[in-house]
């Protein structure tokens, strides 16, 4: 119990990080995954081609790869100067869209057919179609696997800490070093990523009562 009170500021610091790379790169990982998706079942074959590239090579690539590309490589040909931050949101994000991704088109197949070939009969665009009749639909079945997906990313922001952001896996190290009993580190470590991960949880359930989605 002293480290926690001893350390307060430090596992605070810690939390906050944690939750400030999920909510960022969660973000961004839902906004790829959704649009890379869109590319997935575009009938445009370039389209097509990059979306299953993007995919492949991702999920493909171990996350700590990513975190090493994003350190050592992004910032001497993109973005000179950029944050840990950012750097470690663009690999979280990146990996994690890809997941996103095959979630939202896995839940793009289950819309029966005919309601894109109705939408398309009276004129819409692939764009609007899927913007407006199926998406709103799949929705419903992909709010599970999202869940998933995002507690994942939860537990992968851990790999951060490696790489100069503070968040909590970083302080538990720092307080192990330090010769504190390991118990007790990771006891607390662990309550602080559990308050993200089941806050992740309620919130996905309050979606899918709201949206009705049968269990």
């Amino acid at each position: 119990m002293n480290v926690l009170l001893d350390y307060l500021p430090e596992f605070r610091a810690g939390f906050l990080g944690t939750l400030e790379i999920t909510a960022s790169s969660g973000l961004l990982a839902l906004v790829l995954g959704v649009l890379i998706a869109g590319f997935r079942v575009s009938p445009i074959p370039p389209l097509r081609a990059f979306g299953t590239a993007w995919v492949t090579v991702l999920r493909n690539t171990p996350l700590t790869l990513l975190f090493l590309v994003a350190f050592f490589v992004v910032p001497q040909i993109l973005f000179q100067g950029a944050s840990p931050f950012v750097l470690a949101t663009l690999a979280l994000g990146f990996y994690t869209s890809s997941f996103v991704c095959e979630a939202v088109r896995s839940g793009i197949n289950t819309v029966p057919l005919g309601q894109a070939e109705a939408a398309r009969s009276i004129g819409m665009t692939f764009a609007q179609t899927l913007r407006l009749i199926v998406l709103p639909q799949a929705t419903r079945t992909v709010l599970a696997p999202l869940s998933s997906i995002l507690i994942a990313l939860t537990k992968n922001s851990a790999i951060a800490g490696a790489f100069s952001f503070p968040e909590l896996f970083s302080v538990s190290k720092l307080l192990n070093d330090k010769g504190y009993t390991v118990a007790w580190i990771f006891l607390w470590t662990a309550l602080g990523y559990l308050v993200i991960t089941f806050s992740i949880s309620g919130l996905f359930r309050l979606l899918e009562r709201r949206m009705g989605v049968a269990r």
